[in-house]
C-alpha cells in the first residue's frame, strides 16, 4: 500500500429539501451572488425558482451567467470570469451537473486574479485564492460535488484536458435526490457509465490497496443493481439517492486510497470522441472502456480477471468484457461509435486528434499503434 494524504474540505448536505439552507449558506460568504447554470433546464422543472426563492430570501444581489454546455468551452468560462470581476461577486452558485460545476471551478479561480481559463486549465499559472464556490446538483454521474477537478474544451486548440486544484474544492454542495427525478432515461444511463468509468480509472491505477478495491467492486455492484430500476422507476426518490451517492463516492477520493495513482486514459480517449462529434461524456466511456480493455487484456489479464470474478462471477476475461458490454447496452448507452454517430465517421481524423492531443493513461501507456487499435474496436 502507498503511503497518501487524504483531503476532502467539502461540507456535503444530503437529503430532501437540503436546499431549504441554501440562502443562509450562501450569506456566510457574501451578498454579491453569481448563479451559473446550463441552458436552461433548471427552469423547465422549477428548480430555477426555487434557488432564486432562496437567494431572495437571503437578500443576495444575484447576477446570471446561463448557457454553460454539455461539453463545456473555455469560451463560456471567460465570458463568466468577465461578469465576475465586473460585478465584484463575493460568491458564486452552480447549479446544475458536472459541466456547470466544472465551469464554476475555473471561473471561482480566475476571477480572483483575472486570470485566462485556458492558461489555468494548462497549468500555467500558480493560483493562489478563488471566490467561494457552493454547488447545487442536478444530475448524478461526475461527482464535480465533492472534488478538486474541471474538465474544459477548447475549439481553438482543438483540445479537451482536465485540471485539479485544491483551491476549487466547493466549499459546500446541496445533493436532493429529488432534483435528480426529471433527468431523461438517457442522461441517467450516462450519469451512470460516468460514475461506472470514475471508479476503473481507479481500479487500474497504480499501487495496491485492497481496501480501495472492494469500496470500487462496491460501487459497481450496487450501480448495476440500481441501474435498471431507476431507469424503470424514474420517480423513485430512493433509487435516485443511491445513484446519486454513488456517484459522488466515486469520484471523492475514497476509492484512491492507499493508490499511488488513477489512470485516466481512457478518459483521454473519450474526450476525443465528445469533441469531435459533441457526444453526451458518458457515452463516450460505454464506447471507450471495452475498447481500451480488450487491448490490455494480455498485458494485465489477473487485474481484468479479478474484476470479473468479484463484479460478474466470471473469471473468463473476455466473459468480463462483454459483461460490461452487455450492462451498457440494457441501459442504451452505446458500445460503437457506428451505433451512436450519425455522422460520418473519419476513423483517421480519430486517429490523428489522439497523436495530436497525446492521449494516454498515466499507467497504462498507449502507442500510436494502440491508437489505431482502438479506434478500429470503437467503430
Amino acid at each position: 500500500m502507498e503511503n497518501f494524504i487524504a483531503y476532502n474540505p467539502v461540507k456535503l448536505l444530503f437529503g430532501k429539501n437540503v436546499v431549504n439552507n441554501l440562502g443562509s449558506t450562501v450569506k456566510l460568504f457574501g451578498n454579491k451572488v453569481l448563479l451559473v447554470y446550463g441552458k436552461g433546464a433548471i427552469k423547465k422543472n422549477n428548480i430555477y425558482n426555487y434557488v432564486i426563492e432562496q437567494l431572495n430570501m437571503a437578500n443576495c444581489q444575484v447576477y446570471e451567467f446561463a448557457g454553460i454546455k454539455p461539453n463545456p468551452i473555455v469560451d463560456d468560462v471567460n465570458k463568466a470570469v468577465k461578469v465576475a470581476i465586473d460585478n465584484k461577486i463575493d460568491v458564486i452558485v452552480a447549479v446544475g451537473g458536472g459541466s456547470v460545476i466544472d465551469s464554476a471551478k475555473i471561473i471561482s479561480v480566475c476571477a480572483c486574479g483575472k486570470l485566462d481559463a485556458w492558461e489555468v486549465m494548462k497549468g500555467n499559472i500558480k493560483l493562489q485564492k478563488a471566490i467561494p464556490l457552493i454547488s447545487v446538483l442536478t444530475i448524478a454521474a461526475t461527482g464535480s460535488e465533492m472534488n478538486h477537478y474541471a474538465v474544459l474544451q477548447n475549439h481553438k486548440t482543438k483540445e479537451k484536458i482536465g485540471f485539479g486544484n485544491y483551491l476549487m474544492f466547493p466549499k459546500y454542495s446541496f445533493l436532493d435526490p429529488q432534483y435528480t427525478i426529471s433527468v431523461s432515461p438517457e442522461q441517467t444511463a450516462y450519469g451512470i457509465v460516468d460514475l461506472i468509468a470514475h471508479t476503473l480509472e481507479a481500479y487500474f491505477g497504480e499501487g495496491e490497496s485492497s481496501i480501495s478495491d472492494r469500496i470500487i467492486e462496491s460501487i459497481i455492484k450496487e450501480t448495476i443493481y440500481y441501474a435498471p430500476l431507476v431507469l424503470k422507476n424514474p420517480d423513485n426518490y430512493e433509487f435516485r439517492a443511491n445513484i446519486m451517492l454513488l456517484a459522488t463516492c466515486a469520484l471523492n477520493g475514497i476509492t484512491t486510497y492507499g493508490k499511488k495513482t488513477s489512470d485516466w486514459g481512457v478518459h483521454d480517449i473519450g474526450h476525443i470522441l465528445s469533441f469531435l462529434y459533441d457526444l453526451p461524456h458518458g457515452a463516450t466511456l460505454s464506447i471507450a472502456y471495452p475498447a481500451w480493455l480488450k487491448i490490455q487484456k494480455d498485458r494485465m489479464p489477473e487485474r481484468i480477471q479479478n474484476l470479473g470474478i468479484q463484479i460478474f462471477n466470471t473469471n473468463n476475461i473476455e466473459s468480463t468484457i462483454e459483461s460490461f458490454e452487455k450492462f451498457f447496452n440494457s441501459i442504451s448507452s452505446p458500445v460503437k461509435l457506428s451505433e451512436f454517430v450519425n455522422s460520418k465517421i473519419n476513423k483517421n481524423e480519430i486517429f490523428d486528434l489522439m497523436v495530436k492531443n497525446k492521449v494516454n493513461g498515466i499507467v497504462h501507456k498507449l502507442s500510436e499503434e494502440d491508437y489505431k487499435k482502438i479506434v478500429d474496436l470503437m467503430y
